[in-house]
């Protein structure tokens, strides 16, 4: 009888087939494809929280081209100016686009001047996609080309060419750049100052002699990869920067007191942020130098702990593994030349080791770091091997975490930006994501009760805590950030006290011995509601509201729902929705539902990105807050205790 049922099923199926003609065969103009496939071209789009969003990319598209002109050496200056952050501008003093071409220009896929690499031998952007992908996800945007006493400005609405015009000029040649991304696809989208200013100073850092005029803010370098460390160090180096630079290569480094490495590498001026072939071959050959010269069987691992440093490249005809332009993927500097890992490995040879033997006392310094750092993962060694063990034996998948099926590590895998491991405490809050997550991006690690306060801690209690243990090997973080299996750390605990501290001990956790997992923009902290305000669906007839009526009929009617993160957008809710509201106050996430919390973990979840920057005096903030000093902190608590009086029934 089951045969028979299949058999007319499959037939049922066969009748319901879509059909698939010459109809169903379609072609897209080059501004339809972008717009149809955004990902392919700048990656996530976003609203402009965060560094990766689209937006950003579409802003680095364009000033890629500014400074290319640089590069060839012509204009020393770019303008940036960004309106109510939503509308952009970019004049540069280059030689201008050749009019003739505008068009094709900025609106033709695999159209542009640097397939010549006797024009753009050190270029960034190659593809002919960068600034065409730009009109086509704007609402508005316009091109404008100074050359020759002439000035031609072409206009376009979402990729569609509206004006075209030629006139005659006194103003600098150059070019001159105008767009508003499409609000339709990055919704609710803000340029934020911080991540801008960031991007542009990464420019300066890169190019020194170039000026960027920022909203009217002069940004500018002098000391190139120098001044990016000073700027962007939170820790003091031991000693001075160490600042090197040849024919297509420029490093600077220094050693701290912090545990792990950190890294800022660059390519033709692209701020490399996952690395690539480059960075692989500095902190090979930085190690090995090192080594070298010390004469000593030092690890490569005790070598390289606390070292900070930058490094920048120019490559001839660059690949990226994808257009964002991230990581490169190039194994050579030329089409025809020397492999990256031996042009980067012999410069740090000769330079690196020059400069050692004739800094005698920065050497020394140095090495006795090193031999710090040998002493004290000798000292723990046995501790380290025993808690490798216990993590293997401690079956993460069933006790502790929950994973993902798709990691950050995953380097071919589309959706590894996505990845992102929920910091939880308690079984209710952890069953409450874990039911409503995406199984495919999302992870859950569980702690048990309040994480110990690790602060003026060494590393050591890391492998004999066993929560830190754990999340270190879930994270798998050991070595670095190079194997991280999520790309967003999300700490996720209630909004109440006892939530606010065991955040605090995380985040001081990471701050302790991981602190390049923050500075690399990767820990976040999860926003969820306070409060849900809802009212009954009503319909309005005749100006008479007839909910009720409907009700007495037996109508089952719809609530509308609001969440509410703050005092504000609560007054807000029940001021829009209506009398009598019902108010709902969530104390802790276990109380809220898995069908409700997949609203807070979905497409709009809230984040705060813990951020890290050297004016943060984190290191002061951690000795008061964290540190001995309890009657110090006591009597601050006492002296700011306010007393709020008659505070609303319902949040009592």
């Amino acid at each position: 009888m089951r045969e028979g049922e299949d058999m007319e099923e499959d037939k049922t199926l066969q009748n319901q087939q879509v059909e698939y003609t010459d109809d169903n065969i379609r072609h897209l103009s080059d501004m339809e494809h972008v717009r149809t496939r955004p990902g392919m071209y700048i990656g996530r789009l976003g609203d402009g929280q965060l560094p990766e969003d689209g937006i950003y990319v579409l802003l680095k598209e364009v000033i890629d081209n500014s400074i290319d002109e640089f590069k060839m050496n012509a204009g020393r200056r770019i303008e940036v100016d960004i309106d109510d952050n939503l509308r952009v501008s970019v004049r540069d003093y280059g030689r201008g686009i050749p009019q003739g071409k505008l068009v094709e220009a900025v609106s033709v896929l695999n159209t542009g001047g640097k397939y010549d690499s006797k024009a753009f031998k050190k270029s960034v952007g190659l593809n002919g996609v960068g600034v065409k992908a730009v009109n086509a996800l704007s609402s508005r945007f316009e091109a404008r080309s100074y050359r020759e006493g002439q000035m031609r400005c072409v206009t376009f609405e979402r990729g569609v060419l509206q004006t075209d015009s030629t006139v005659a000029t006194e103003d600098e040649t150059g070019t001159y750049i105008f767009f508003e991304p499409d609000a339709t696809l990055f919704k609710n989208y803000r340029f934020h100052d911080d991540i801008v200013e960031t991007m542009l100073r990464n420019y300066t850092y890169l190019n020194t002699g170039l000026t960027i005029m920022y909203n009217g803010r002069r940004i500018l370098s002098r000391n190139g990869l120098e001044d990016l460390l000073n700027d962007q160090m939170t820790t003091e180096g031991i000693y001075p920067i160490i600042h090197l630079k040849g024919e297509d290569i420029e490093i600077a480094f220094t050693h701290t007191n912090q545990y792990g490495e950190e890294y800022h590498s660059f390519v033709n001026g692209q701020h490399t942020t996952q690395g690539g072939t480059h960075q692989s071959a500095f902190k090979e050959h930085i190690a090995r130098t090192i080594k070298e010269y010390s004469g000593k069987n030092f690890e490569f691992t005790d070598i390289r702990n606390g070292l900070v440093a930058a490094i920048a490249v120019n490559v001839e005809e660059p690949m990226f593994e994808s257009q964002t332009k991230i990581k490169l993927g190039s194994l050579t500097m030329s089409p025809d030349g020397v492999s990256v890992n031996k042009y980067v490995g012999d410069f740090i040879k000769q330079e690196v080791d020059n400069y050692l033997h004739k800094h005698t006392d920065v050497a020394d310094v140095m090495l006795q770091k090193i031999s710090e750092s040998e002493k004290e993962r000798k000292a723990m060694a046995g501790v380290t091997k025993l808690a490798r063990e216990r993590a293997k034996k401690a079956n993460l998948h069933n006790r502790k975490l929950r994973d993902c099926r798709i990691h950050f590590s995953d380097v071919k895998n589309e959706r590894k930006e996505d990845s992102c491991i929920f910091i939880t405490e308690g079984d209710s809050a952890s069953g409450s994501i874990t039911k409503s997550r995406d199984v495919n991006t999302q992870a859950v690690f569980s702690l048990r009760g309040k994480p110990l306060n690790c602060f003026g801690l060494t590393k050591k209690v890391v492998y004999e805590n066993e929560e830190f243990n754990l999340l270190q090997a879930a994270l798998d973080i050991e070595d670095g950030l190079d194997t991280l299996r999520y790309n967003k750390v999300i700490v996720a605990t209630d909004a109440d006290v006892d939530g606010m501290h065991i955040r605090l001990l995380i985040i001081t956790f990471f701050l302790q011995f991981f602190p390049e997992l923050i500075k690399k923009g990767h820990v976040y902290v999860l926003q969820t509601p306070l409060f849900r305000v809802r009212n009954r669906r009503t319909r309005i007839k005749d100006k008479e509201v007839v909910a009720q009526a409907d009700e007495a009929k037996g109508k089952k009617l719809d609530f509308i729902t609001r969440y509410c993160y703050s005092e504000e957008e609560r007054q807000k809710a029940i001021a829009d929705l209506g009398p009598e509201p019902e108010i709902t106050r969530f104390k802790g996430l276990g109380e809220i539902s898995p069908d409700e919390f997949a609203n807070f973990i979905g497409p709009d979840i809230r984040l705060e990105q813990v951020t890290l920057h050297k004016n943060d005096q984190v290191q002061k903030l951690l000795e008061y807050y964290m540190g001995k000093n309890t009657p110090e902190r006591q009597n601050f608590i006492i002296d700011n205790l306010v007393i709020e009086e008659d505070l609303p029934e319902e949040e009592l």
